[in-house]
């Protein structure tokens, strides 16, 4: 009989992360039987993701409401979820990353006496307010989980230090990687497409993209980027594009701050693959997004990222990645160190990517049939 896997996801992160390693079991079916259920919890993002990737939810549970408080979304997952395990009977349910979704589904799956396998585990920042609430989401589910699939060294030993049997945590690279060099080749190869025009791009002028949407600096931190950007945007050479995520607390600042600015591009959020095209046409990213820390360095860009505390330390000791947190003076000078000194962008430009070499989801599944056919 085949090993029937759960892949649950709701947010654009975990389907770019989970997506390839879906598509890796659905291409042997002589030891998977792979289902999948979304949770919605971001709709409109979540499902340009599945358009990219050509996948359709056997289950979509739909749970997004506007304004939904993380005890609310919460609760409403646990409680669809309860008939899908009920009804499907999985092997093995398969979860990423730190979202609520991430830990209601290896919560559901612990009731169900359904073992777990976490797609990226061990990333710690040890402090359970950065990022909130996702250090502790991730952590819980560490505890949780039967089988951790581990990006780095450095992720798989935090995870033994906290007593995780080593035999259960395998280091596999992130399976983001496989996603972003997959669809970087198919743009450069022409078997993909972004879609978008970019003709309001002034070629004269270098690209800054920016993306930033983190709990914890809603309010007075999305001001200080905002006035950053401002004064960024206003340097001989420089145009920056901003695609603005849908949550108010980050649309209000965002649209009364730097909406009309000259060189200032606010634009919807983009699909994946027309993203990953941005990205590669970018000169320098800006970003609190975890995934952009992770694909930029294998487009060979150098990374501010918003944020005080990393979960990701790798690519900053690579030297690819530099932390600036939410300061407007110290977000505005180091950008300027990078875009007025050639030889630091091309040191931190370098492609190296600690994260992996494109083959996670390879590794993943092998660990998964060594598990679960002893």
């Amino acid at each position: 009989m085949p090993i029937r896997t759960l892949f649950l996801f709701g947010t654009r992160p975990e389907a770019i992360k989970l997506c390839p390693v879906l598509r890796r079991l659905q291409a042997e079916t002589d030891v998977f039987e792979t289902k999948v259920c979304v949770t919605a919890q971001h709709r409109q993002i979540l499902d340009q993701v599945l358009q990219a990737f050509q996948v359709v939810p056997d289950i979509d549970l739909n749970l997004m409401r506007p304004g939904q408080t993380l005890f609310q979304s919460s609760s409403r997952m646990i409680a669809a979820l309860e008939p899908v395990f009920r009804d499907l009977k999985p092997d093995l349910a398969i979860v990423q990353g730190d979202t609520t979704t991430t830990l209601c589904g290896a919560l559901a799956a612990f009731y169900a006496r359904v073992p777990v396998g976490h797609v990226e585990a061990g990333l710690r920042t040890w402090d359970m307010a950065q990022p909130f609430p996702e250090e502790m989401n991730r952590v819980l589910t560490g505890r949780i989980a039967d089988l951790h699939f581990a990006a780095t060294p450095w992720a798989a030993g935090n995870l033994r230090r906290e007593g995780v049997p080593a035999e259960r945590v395998h280091v596999t690279g992130n399976s983001g990687i496989d996603a972003v060099l997959y669809v970087r080749d198919g743009l450069v190869n022409g078997t993909l497409a972004s879609g978008m025009d970019w003709s309001f791009l002034n070629p004269a002028r270098r690209l800054i993209v920016v993306t930033a949407h983190r709990r914890e600096s809603f309010g007075p931190g999305f001001e200080r980027i905002c006035q950053a950007l401002r004064r960024l945007a206003i340097r001989p050479g420089v145009q920056i594009v901003y695609p603005v995520h849908p949550n108010p607390n980050v649309q209000d600042p965002v649209n009364r701050l730097l909406a009309g600015q000259p060189n200032i591009h606010l634009i919807a959020p983009l699909d994946y693959i027309p993203f990953v095209d941005l990205m590669r046409r970018a000169y320098l990213l800006i970003t609190d997004s975890g995934g952009v820390q992770e694909e930029g360095p294998s487009l060979g860009k150098p990374i501010l990222v918003l944020r005080e505390k990393t979960e990701r330390p790798e690519a900053v000791e690579a030297g690819t990645v530099k932390l600036v947190g939410t300061d407007e003076d110290r977000i505005v000078a180091e950008a300027g160190k990078i875009l007025d000194d050639e030889k630091l962008y091309e040191r931190m430009g370098a492609v190296h990517n600690p994260y992996g070499d494109g083959q996670a989801s390879a590794r993943i599944s092998a660990a998964i049939r060594s598990f679960l056919t002893k």
